[in-house]
């Protein structure tokens, strides 16, 4: 047998997302799901692209910037992984294309759905558009020339933009502009005609006279730029957080070049300027069939035709939440969770009458005397932040921490920060250098019987409209240990304490990557006692190396490992003499796969743990995140099912190899589909006719 080096071991980080986005593409590629469902997974795999671009290669960029040559555990170089990238990137990105251009744009045709090139626009449609132009387009647009005394405009990150060629009269020289495409005018403008559409970009380009008076254009091109959002900063010596994010954003908005997409149409001409004046490589270079920005498909897909969509799912509300609604007298939540713990889980249970509902409900109880959240995300025109408000404003002690370093989300964050500072809320930052992941809300009430704690503990942000695409779990109870926990984690995140032990709680960078181990290596004792070892683990992303070369010694023990990880998975399952006790599925399909479970058999004793962590260095090491615990039987056997029905996924599971490739399902002939969305929606509308016992 083969003996398998360290590095070996491992699947390299950057090409195992890559391969996630695969995933996501075939979602786009598979004719069994619905048209415009397909044209919102072009959409989705390319908005992943381009923050892959920002974040990823952005930073690897920047190590060979700075000349660094430390090679991941897979052993490669931050030059090998950008070569590997640029030639996996361009494999999908031309599937990608291929796809919509030969497959999904003449399947909407079908359906008179059309996205037409200007060129083969008739005249009717011509004069219509070009009227919008006149009247919406022209005078907002601003030409942007080169030359002596015009330097090479700023191009801000993600602007699809027009390079011009031109030449004065008489001239012997060229001259070179560009044009901004607007934002804030519709991609996909209509030509006069229900549902079909042309580029904005196109009837720009086709109007170019008016902003060109006098001037030959000799071509123009669409280009769109990708810029390093992986910028450095020196967080400790930060006298004010807020102020260094909001530096941030500044220059993240005209950072370093790391990509350049252009039409496969572009002159050598116009490409070699774009690559001298943005300071380029050729290899960053992307030429391109059809059109450019394709997250701007999600207009497309937006479009109301039910027929080429999936069938709407509304989230359900529980029996036990239902029996609150009565109009008539209605029942306290608070009284509910003193009788029982309550499992929620989103999109299939409703986030308004559960969680938003314990929030607004806190908000206006008189007996509540405090309110404390994390905020990581959440939505705009946030129904959380109106309640938050409207407990300060009734008198309640309310602190909240905004994680204002949220990846993308810190201009939205900023805007909360100040919006909750002008209700009367205490507002956090978080810590420097550690970003606050966990995702927890205590409210603390006196009773007759005294001070009680309320909780919700979950996998997924406090966001109204994200609860309904992401799947995420979370647990309603007031159980004291877990109740003096969070009063102590929140004294952590808002004050100065140097608390470093919980009673039940996993607590990271605290006691949670110690304890993990420790709960695998009892799985490996009780193997090796002659009791079954088993262990399932749910998650997004799966790289920290300590925790996978433990699992490898669990399955070297024995113990039989299930791991369902939606993204990132560096574990190479099936290894001989390594890992071949050790099953990886990913499951991509209707929702994004957001929630994290934990599962040890612990000798016939189970333990069920969900909380905010990935098992990811920077989740372990570098976040503030939580894992609570489950201790309800009844949501311990929900759990049960939720982790068997996706295991037993035969449509949407993709199972890993050992070579880093992944393998879709299919159901045997004459096999039942089952798909774990479908299954669970099915589910979740069962239990919602049930009748509460007692």
């Amino acid at each position: 047998m083969k003996k398998v080096n360290r590095s070996e071991q491992f699947i390299n980080r950057e090409t195992s997302w890559l391969e996630f986005n695969r995933r996501v593409l075939h979602e786009g590629l598979d004719a069994r799901n619905s048209l415009l469902e397909r044209v919102k997974f072009l959409a989705i795999f390319s908005s992943n692209l381009d923050e892959f671009f920002m974040k990823r290669v952005g930073g690897l960029k920047r190590q060979i910037a700075a000349r660094v040559t430390k090679k991941t555990p897979d052993g490669m170089t931050p030059r090998q992984q950008l070569d590997l990238i640029r030639s996996l990137v361009v494999e999908l990105v031309e599937k990608q294309r291929t796809c919509l251009l030969d497959d999904i744009l003449p399947a909407l045709k079908k359906h008179e759905i059309e996205l037409l090139n200007y060129a083969d626009l008739s005249a009717g449609q011509k004069k219509y558009v070009n009227n919008y132009f006149k009247k919406s387009v022209f005078p907002i647009l601003t030409p942007l020339g080169t030359g002596p005394g015009q330097p090479f405009p700023i191009i801000s990150n993600l602007s699809l933009s027009l390079a011009i060629r031109l030449q004065r009269p008489k001239a012997k020289t060229y001259a070179y502009a560009r044009v901004k495409i607007p934002q804030n005018r519709p991609r996909w403008v209509e030509t006069g005609i229900p549902h079909q559409f042309v580029p904005l970009e196109q009837i720009i380009a086709a109007n170019l006279e008016y902003l060109f008076n006098g001037m030959e254009i000799i071509e123009n091109c669409p280009f769109r730029v990708t810029r390093n959002a992986d910028i450095e900063r020196n967080e400790e010596e930060a006298d004010d957080l807020l102020e260094l994010i909001e530096e941030e954003l500044r220059h993240r908005k005209f950072a370093p070049v790391v990509r350049l997409e252009i039409a496969d149409s572009a002159s050598k001409p116009i490409l070699n300027w774009l690559v001298r004046e943005l300071g380029m490589m050729e290899e960053d270079v992307y030429q391109l069939k059809g059109p450019l920005g394709l997250p701007d498909l999600m207009n497309l897909a937006s479009l109301d035709i039910p027929e080429l969509k999936d069938k709407p799912w509304k989230p359900v509300t529980s029996p036990h939440l239902k029996s609150l609604e009565d109009k008539d007298a209605p029942r306290s939540i608070f009284n509910l969770l003193r009788k029982t713990d309550l499992l929620v889980h989103h999109p299939y249970d409703s986030f308004a009458t559960s969680v938003l509902r314990f929030l607004q409900e806190a908000a206006e109880d008189k007996r509540v005397l405090a309110i404390k959240q994390t905020l990581y995300r959440t939505a705009e025109n946030s129904p959380i932040i109106k309640a938050l408000a409207r407990a300060s404003e009734n008198g309640k002690q309310v602190a909240v921490l905004v994680e204002i370093k949220a990846r993308f989300d810190e201009a939205n964050n900023i805007q909360w920060v100040r919006m909750l500072e002008s209700t009367g809320v205490h507002v956090t930052y978080g810590f420097p250098v550690l970003k606050t992941h966990t995702k927890t809300l205590l409210v603390v009430r006196e009773e007759p019987d005294g001070i009680r704690r309320y909780f919700h503990i979950g996998t997924g942000n406090y966001h109204s409209k994200t609860c309904n695409l992401y799947t995420d779990l979370g647990i309603l109870s007031c159980r004291p240990e877990l109740g003096e926990d969070l009063t102590d984690l929140f004294n952590f995140l808002t004050g100065h304490s140097q608390h470093n032990s919980y009673r039940k709680l996993l607590v990271a960078p605290v006691n949670m990557r110690r304890k993990f181990l420790k709960l695998i290596d009892r799985e490996i004792k009780h193997q090796k006692q002659g009791t079954k070892g088993r262990i399932i683990a749910k998650m997004n992303s799966l790289e920290d190396p300590q925790l996978i070369e433990k699992m490898y010694d669990a399955s070297n023990a024995g113990v039989q490992i299930d791991l369902i990880v939606r993204g990132i998975c560096c574990l190479r399952p099936g290894l001989q003499g390594i890992s071949e006790n050790i099953r990886v599925i990913s499951i991509v399909g209707r929702f994004l796969e957001h929630s994290r479970i934990f599962y040890f058999l612990n000798g016939g004793e189970e333990e069920y743990y969900l909380g905010s962590a990935d098992w990811m260095p920077r989740n372990l090491d570098d976040r503030v995140e939580a894992i609570t615990p489950v201790e309800d039987k009844e949501i311990c056997e929900e759990i049960r099912q939720i982790l068997e029905i996706m295991l037993n996924d035969n449509r949407k599971a993709w199972d890993l190899h050992n070579d880093g490739s992944y393998t879709q399902r299919k159901p045997a002939p004459n096999e039942k589909e089952r798909a774990t969305h479908d299954m669970l929606m099915e589910r979740a509308t069962a239990q919602s006719q049930m009748k509460v016992k007692g």
